[in-house]
């Protein structure tokens, strides 16, 4: 008998995750059969706001897919929360970071900083910093003791903007606040992934509004998490 085609298993998996997502004691039942988990912390870029599909094109659920099933991908994506403890929705107080936690990841990727840029978020670097370093601190105080990947935000593009979103982010300081993650990376001696950078040469992947990806966008995302965590240089 034929071994089940690879791509094929990685979609059942996404199927099957969209199933247990209501349920966690089926979850941590899951867990114990994946030999790595992935948590994905993020915003609403990471959740796959304004995605069609989210739930099968959101890049948490490309990765999967590109992972395989050897992998456990969970999107702790949450919609509109900052890293700043002082932002109008810090990602501390939400579910997703409590379940992020429990979770117990082998590996953790951070992508947060979209909605800091908003004017009334924006405290300055060192206070984000700060709150970066003690996000640090709490996932590497895990008993899993994952590996923790930066993801610096993807690049705003502002003139995309429909006026009646009325986002407020600012596109000069995701600039900021991409360059202060780099160096916050090497500080912490962690490796990170460059979302900034790589976007930045792709508008169209916003043209949905300027700041949340389309489906190819997110799969893009996806690809470079994936490339980081497998170690392929290109």
């Amino acid at each position: 008998m034929k071994a089940k085609n690879p791509k094929v298993k990685s979609i059942l998996l996404v199927l099957v995750l969209l199933l247990i997502t209501a349920s966690p004691i089926l979850l941590s039942a899951l867990q114990k059969t994946f030999t790595i988990r992935v948590a994905c912390v993020g915003d609403s870029i990471t959740y796959g706001a304004k995605i069609e599909d989210k739930f099968i094109n959101s890049y948490p659920a490309q990765l999967q897919l590109l992972l395989g099933s050897d992998y456990l991908v969970g999107n702790f994506g949450a919609s509109g929360h900052t890293l700043q403890k002082s932002g109008n929705f810090p990602y501390w107080n939400s579910l997703a970071f409590q379940e992020s936690s429990d979770f117990k990841p082998d590996i953790v990727l951070i992508m947060l900083g979209t909605n800091d840029t908003k004017p009334y978020n924006w405290t300055g670097t060192e206070n984000f910093l700060a709150d970066y370093r003690e996000l640090i601190r709490h996932y590497r105080s895990l008993k899993s003791h994952p590996q923790i990947y930066l993801m610096t935000p993807a690049t705003i593009f502002p003139e995309s903007f429909k006026p009646a979103n009325g986002y407020k982010m600012q596109a000069d300081v995701a600039d900021l606040i991409s360059k202060a993650i780099k160096e916050l990376a090497k500080e912490e001696n962690l490796p990170v992934i460059d979302i900034h950078e790589h976007t930045r040469k792709h508008p169209e992947y916003f043209l949905l509004d300027g700041v949340h990806p389309d489906a190819n966008g997110a799969r893009n995302i996806a690809r470079l998490a994936y490339k980081s965590i497998r170690g392929i240089k290109r």
